[in-house]
């Protein structure tokens, strides 16, 4: 793979982005408003206790801080990619990707970049910044790097998690609402995974992704984090991407495009 690639495409991202800058403003607005939201659901939660499940107020708010910074990546990153991936498919045009000298995954997960999504990335770091401002606590550079891990790791679980889904569209010709799905199961990780019943708790850990993707890491951020976990989340990631990457190919088998 050209290593160059993957910025030539943000290059173009972006390029295609500042044509509509009213986009930014109306990106930050509605990124605003969501953490309005969530701080005053904080705000009603610790009218009635002083801690959620072992969490002070101060420790959800890097969760929600996590939380808003991931979203920023996956609605940047991987979601158009794989939303396009999906139209490709059903469409018969990825022909045109299947035909370019490069690994067909790789550029089908980085052709599309929505760079006014970022804005959440910032509004996250923000708040995650106010987190630990509030817990008075300073964050050592073992305890950075591992919450930079985490993030990685969850990232990189999110990423396979879409791409199994997505790759469903060369048998299932009714992917579309993948979207709504996750979106919906997304929202569950605004709090700490360990509020949650067990059931629910185990579903949002190994089927879908949500407690590496956003707990583990703030749970890096307030001094939660275990090297155990820490080592689970590498094991869980590598499985995943060699298991989405086996799901794709044989996908790629299946598929039938204008060519065919």
């Amino acid at each position: 793979m050209n290593w160059k690639l993957p910025f030539v495409f943000l290059r173009v991202g972006v390029l295609n982005e500042l044509q509509y800058r009213v986009n930014f403003f109306l990106q930050l607005l509605q990124s605003l408003i969501a953490i309005v939201v969530g701080l005053v659901g904080l705000g009603l939660v610790f009218e009635h206790t002083t801690d959620l499940s072992g969490w002070s107020r101060p420790e959800l708010l890097a969760v929600m801080g996590v939380y808003t910074l991931m979203g920023g990546v996956i609605r940047a990153f991987i979601q158009p990619n794989m939303t396009r991936l999906m139209e490709d498919v059903l469409g018969g045009t990825l022909d045109f990707a299947l035909t370019k000298p490069v690994d067909p995954q790789a550029l089908t997960s980085l052709r599309e970049v929505s760079f006014w999504q970022l804005v959440d990335v910032l509004v996250g770091v923000a708040v995650m910044g106010w987190s630990i401002n509030e817990m008075q606590r300073s964050v050592g550079l073992v305890q950075a790097l591992a919450f930079v891990a985490a993030l990685v790791l969850g990232g990189l679980m999110v990423y396979s998690f879409w791409l199994i889904l997505t790759t469903g569209a060369f048998w299932v010709t009714r992917m579309d609402q993948i979207i709504e799905l996750f979106q919906g199961v997304y929202q569950a990780g605004r709090w700490p995974v360990s509020i949650y019943p067990d059931w629910l708790r185990s579903g949002l850990t190994f089927l879908v992704p949500v407690a590496f993707a956003v707990t583990v890491p703030a749970e890096a951020l307030t001094g939660r984090l275990t090297w155990q976990t820490l080592l689970g989340a590498a094991l869980l990631a590598a499985a995943l991407l060699v298991f989405s990457r086996w799901f794709w190919l044989k996908g790629l088998k299946n598929y039938s495009g204008a060519s065919a």
